[in-house]
């Protein structure tokens, strides 16, 4: 069975978030660059569910853990490059 390959606009649409490139550009900008310590998901920005749906996807190594890698990535970067 082979795991679904998620965008980064179905993330941002899963969490209830803008999910067009001028929206993920916003929010990357707005809430980046992260410290390095800082996990993605103890991030102050989120809402608890949100927190607890990234917590898990990185943990359990779900289907979406890849693009929320991708969105961790960018948000330590401070620019949205690749909405894929």
């Amino acid at each position: 069975m082979e795991n679904p390959q998620h965008s980064l606009p179905a993330l941002f649409k899963q969490l209830g978030l803008a999910d067009d490139p001028t929206g993920i550009d916003k929010f990357i900008a707005s809430h980046s660059p992260l410290k390095p310590e800082l996990h993605l998901a103890d991030a102050f920005f989120w809402t608890a569910g949100q927190a607890q749906f990234l917590r898990e996807e990185i943990l359990d190594d779900a289907d979406w853990a890849e693009v929320v890698d991708q969105l961790n990535v960018m948000l330590r970067k401070g620019r949205a490059d690749d909405f894929g």
